[in-house]
């Protein structure tokens, strides 16, 4: 139930696996998505791995995607930090390490590979009206056009909104771990990045928030600002309105959108962050993405997770057919692996967040990493080693790389 890109990655992976599956959703594709449009380096390997064919059909069309080669940090005090996602990257590689890409794009990209198999029946345009736990699993029903169907087990991706993860499955609300977000597209910011690195800037007013510009193809670019909730409205922000007070008065960055021109408005979002355990299974049924507040709790970004939760969904599944067994306690081998495989990355985000709420620490690591080389190979390379990631919360380690610099 659900076919971004955690419903379509479901059903792909299930597809893969010979596992004939039913994929619904109450839009009819393509349809837009407000995201901040980013595709980590995690999306790539899972589709490589699944099926390299997927990602050079993805590759073959330049107006659907950028390549995405690294990121740039900006810190309160103005220090810029380019960071790229492998240490002396070359861009002739194959596959980029991550693009940035429309949603409306992207997602109908995946509806595309979707339509491919034979063994998934995609329903669009039909929108859930009723769920019923049934004995055998879960009984849907539309009002619109009569759809109707028994499903042996249920695997929910529609989404931050999902009332089934809210009043079902008990994913309560939490401002502390969600966030909100605007975006807005805009053609001709000038000064973007020669190898296309996304723009992340720690602003001092907006902190523990930042505002971001992504590279789109044909000179756009997706602006967007996002802050957890329990700032938002203990400070009493207005995002939109600090959103653009950046983009009018922020002496780094208003020269940058002097010929710029806003396509279309500015939307905003909710983003549950994955920084919080929650149960994500039970009779018959899976969380999935979104609906499993499963986004990144510091970059925000949800698509990676998504796909991932859904290709261990397929494989928990495929346990289930196979020992014909769909409880709450045969399923919690899910919840198990999503906290082995995202729940430690998504916890270590959370501190990163934490510590990057106090400017002057902010500018203090800034100014440290910018005067040593040798530190900047480091944080590239945890872009893809979660284990050296990990020691960015250690002190020691810090304390280390002080002593070995004083030495």
């Amino acid at each position: 139930m659900g076919a971004g890109p955690g419903g379509a990655a479901t059903a792909l992976k299930l597809s893969y696996l010979g596992i004939p599956c039913l994929l619904v959703d109450k839009a009819v594709f393509p349809r837009d998505k407000i995201c901040g449009d980013a595709i980590s380096g995690k999306v790539t390997t899972l589709l490589n791995r699944l099926d390299p064919a997927i990602i050079k059909r993805f590759n073959g069309d330049a107006d659907r995607q950028i390549d995405v080669w690294g990121i740039k940090f900006v810190a309160p005090n103005h220090k810029e930090l380019d960071v790229p996602f492998r240490p002396n990257f070359d861009k002739n590689q194959p596959i980029a390490p991550g693009y940035v890409s429309k949603r409306i794009d992207f997602d109908n990209f995946l509806i595309e590979e979707v339509k491919r198999r034979e063994d998934i029946q995609f329903y669009e345009g039909v929108s859930i009206a009723n769920i019923e736990k049934t004995d055998g699993g879960f009984f849907l029903s539309s009002q619109e056009n009569g759809f109707q169907v028994q499903a042996r087990l249920l695997i929910v991706a529609n989404g931050a909104h999902s009332s089934f993860s809210r009043h079902y499955a008990g994913l309560e609300k939490d401002l502390k771990h969600q966030a909100g977000a605007v975006r807005a597209y805009f053609q001709n910011v000038s000064h973007m990045h020669e190898h296309n690195f996304i723009e992340l800037h720690f602003i001092k007013s907006i902190i523990p928030g930042y505002f971001w510009i992504f590279p789109l193809p044909n000179g756009q670019a997706n602006v967007g600002l996002g802050m957890r909730s329990d700032f938002v409205s203990n400070r009493r922000f207005n995002l939109k309105t600090n959103f653009l007070e950046i983009i009018e008065n922020h002496p780094a960055i208003r020269e940058r959108f002097a010929e710029a021109k806003m396509l279309g408005k500015i939307t905003g979002y909710s983003l549950p962050l994955g920084s919080k355990k929650r149960q994500l299974s039970g009779d018959h049924f899976m969380l999935v993405g979104d609906a499993g507040h499963l986004v990144d709790p510091l970059t925000g970004e949800g698509i990676g997770n998504a796909i991932y939760s859904g290709f261990i969904a397929a494989e928990q599944a495929q346990q289930c057919f196979e020992k014909k067994n769909f409880s709450a306690s045969f399923m919690k081998a899910y919840d198990v692996r999503i906290a082995r495989v995202l729940g430690t990355e998504m916890k270590l985000s959370y501190q990163l967040q934490r510590m990057l709420r106090y400017p002057w620490l902010a500018n203090l690591l800034a100014n440290w990493i910018a005067r040593n080389r040798k530190l900047i190979d480091i944080i590239s390379r945890m872009y893809t080693d979660f284990s050296l990631r990990k020691q960015l919360v250690n002190p020691v380690f810090w304390v280390k790389l002080l002593w070995k610099k004083k030495v």
